[in-house]
């Protein structure tokens, strides 16, 4: 079968909770589960969403797991544990979860490593900054004297946004103010190293972040989950893991430069998708 680059369905992997959940066959159970609004966009958008449940991170696993990922999704859930940036916890800061956080850890770290395009949300954006140095506020009503950011009761409040004109996340959904669905009590503090500010709220919170030195890293503090309306975002991080597939199938060697516009352009038509090439 041929096949434009548009055609090819780029594998996404995203980490999960592990948390205890009612099942009606089994009871309660330790489970592995994802919310459905995460892996919606993403086979909107074209991609494959594969789920990455915490566990020991073994010698090489992370290594060969993420070289095999097209892209790779950090979601929501937990407070990060602030003992990982050199605080500690504040009363309104929840329980950590210590064995999701090191193994988003290492995804996060090999993901920049092998330059594997990322997309880090809520927690995940929080704990990319974490990852690169950076710290959190543990309570911003602490900060900006308010609890709009966090409403209770699993509910999302709307507050308006400002890109950063120059930034990635600009290209993805335009530069002007942006109405975003809220529900964190945490945020970025000093920024991690590499990290920029890419959105801010009125109160000057950031929310959302990129890392300029890779193809496709970004962290959004809000939930672009909940506006299946607008995917941009998830449009622009599945293209970006595209290309990373394509860029896969032939790889720059200093003897294949003088023809690899020639075979890169090939290789593009032709593909014949099998699910043993993912």
């Amino acid at each position: 079968m041929e096949t434009t680059d548009a055609a090819v369905k780029p594998i996404i992997g995203l980490s999960t909770y592990l948390e205890p959940a009612g099942t009606a066959g089994c009871g309660t159970v330790s489970a592995a589960f994802l919310p459905e609004t995460y892996l919606a966009p993403i086979i909107a958008a074209g991609g494959v969403p594969t789920l990455l449940p915490p566990q020991p991170v073994a010698p090489g696993v992370v290594e060969a797991l993420v070289g095999r990922l097209d892209g790779l999704l950090i979601p929501g859930g937990w407070d990060v544990d602030p003992a990982l940036y050199g605080q500690e916890a504040h009363p309104e800061t929840g329980e950590p979860r210590r064995e999701r956080d090191a193994w988003e850890q290492a995804l996060i770290r090999e993901a920049l490593r092998q330059d594997v395009p990322l997309l880090c949300i809520c927690r995940g954006e929080q704990l990319l900054n974490v990852t690169l140095g950076g710290t959190l506020h543990q309570h911003l009503p602490d900060v900006v004297g308010n609890g709009q950011y966090q409403l209770g009761g699993y509910a999302f409040n709307q507050i308006p946004v400002d890109v950063r004109p120059d930034s990635q996340l600009a290209r993805l959904i335009g530069p002007d103010t942006q109405i975003v669905p809220v529900a964190h009590h945490q945020a970025v503090d000093r920024l991690g190293e590499g990290l920029i500010a890419a959105a801010w709220s009125e109160d000057q919170v950031v929310e959302a972040i990129e890392y300029p030195a890779n193809t496709f890293t970004l962290g959004i503090q809000w939930h672009p989950e909940e506006l299946p309306e607008d995917f941009g975002v998830f449009r622009g991080f599945v293209e970006a893991a595209r290309a990373k597939y394509l860029s896969r199938l032939l790889p720059a060697t200093p003897s294949s430069l003088s023809s690899a516009s020639m075979a890169t352009s090939a290789a593009t038509a032709t593909i014949s998708i099998q699910p043993e090439a993912f």
